[in-house]
């Protein structure tokens, strides 16, 4: 007969490379049922997104096989329970937020947020997306909603909150959807200040596992208040290869390190790092330079999350308000899956860390 302490014992020598314990000093076997040789259990990763996923799977298969029985019939069912950092006070619902920044405009900024915040709902977790560009939103645009205008409920309390459109499984809120599309908005710090903490304090966003962040260009006012105002897991930094944007995005990833600030960068990707044509799937012209991102990432001792290439489907996607990470089978696609992969793993190292003796937080 196997027992569950024989199975126990051999998942303990399964460790998640990125918390460096085993998974039952991490909790992360739930469910486990024997009949005779039949053995069930449940995988519990930090997030859906988790890269390693079919890595552990394994491992836990030929731990039981090699440590209990040869003649096990195992079967493993694997879900997630997003971490959290400790200090989630304000905005308990909200499991991690997560800034897309960087110094520099015309990068790709909510190319990125958009996808990324696509392939981490496609991948089962509770995501928001809040355009946080007061001046230049995209995000009515990238999701075909120009035009559109949130409601609101009224809670018991007498207390308005704005209802966040909802598309592609994700929660959606910018100042575009207020404002029309066709006139600028010529608003002083403080005015911008408060109009996004309303997107944060006054929505009904309610269980999230992710909201990202897509920040407008710089390191002005609403950087500053987004992070001295919120909780925030980390900080997303997109560049592009040339030395001009190089330059800002520098200044953009300091800022995140300044004592006054101190919000962990999560890494760095490397928009527009290099052209492919169509008709030529195999060529590569770094028409902008090579490497920029790379060497940034290494230069601030961050992790370099990966390159997504100059490519018409981006693009068309982005102007279509069909995002190109909506279509799984295509290569780009499961670019940005690798990438959101690593973003979440890195979340998921942060609040490990964060929690000190690597206790997942629920």
């Amino acid at each position: 007969m196997i027992s569950p302490e024989q199975v126990l014992a051999a998942l303990r020598n399964v460790e998640d490379p990125d918390l460096k314990k085993d998974l039952v000093t991490l909790n992360m076997i739930k469910d486990l049922k024997i009949v005779d040789k039949q053995v069930s259990f449940t995988l519990e990763l930090t997030t859906p997104a988790c890269p390693m996923k079919d890595m552990l799977k394994n491992a836990c298969l030929n731990a039981v096989k090699h440590f209990v029985s040869q003649e096990a019939e195992v079967e493993i069912n694997i879900t997630s329970r997003v971490t959290k950092p400790m200090d989630t006070t304000q905005l308990k619902d909200i499991r991690n937020i997560i800034l897309v920044s960087s110094g520099k405009g015309g990068v790709g900024k909510s190319t990125v947020a958009s996808n990324l915040a696509i392939t981490l709902a496609a991948d089962g977790a509770k995501v928001g997306l809040i355009d946080a560009d007061i001046y230049g939103p995209s995000v009515p645009t990238m999701f075909d909603l120009v035009g559109a205008k949130p409601s609101a409920r009224e809670t018991e309390d007498g207390k308005t909150l704005i209802l966040p459109i909802e598309k592609y499984g994700i929660k959606l809120l910018s100042l575009g959807f207020f404002a029309d599309p066709d006139q600028p908005v010529p608003w002083r710090g403080p005015m911008a200040s408060n109009a996004i903490k309303q997107l944060f304090n006054d929505a009904d966003w309610g269980e999230l596992d992710y909201l990202i962040v897509d920040l407008p260009p710089g390191t002005g006012d609403i950087h500053i208040t987004v992070t001295q105002s919120f909780p925030i897991a980390g900080a997303v930094i997109v560049t592009t290869p040339q030395q001009v944007a190089l330059a800002d995005t520098r200044k953009g990833l300091a800022m995140f390190k300044m004592p006054s600030i101190n919000i962990p960068v999560l890494g760095v990707i490397e928009n527009m790092a290099y052209f492919t044509p169509e008709e030529l799937p195999d060529n590569k012209y770094y028409i902008f330079g090579k490497d920029g991102g790379k060497e940034l990432a290494k230069s601030f001792s961050v992790p370099f999350l990966g390159e997504i290439p100059i490519l018409q489907s981006i693009t068309a996607g982005g102007d279509s308000g069909v995002p190109v990470a909506l279509d799984r089978t295509n290569k780009i696609a499961v670019s940005f899956a690798e990438i959101a992969g690593r973003v979440a793993q890195q979340i998921a190292i942060n609040n490990a860390q964060t929690a000190g003796d690597l206790s997942l937080t629920v």
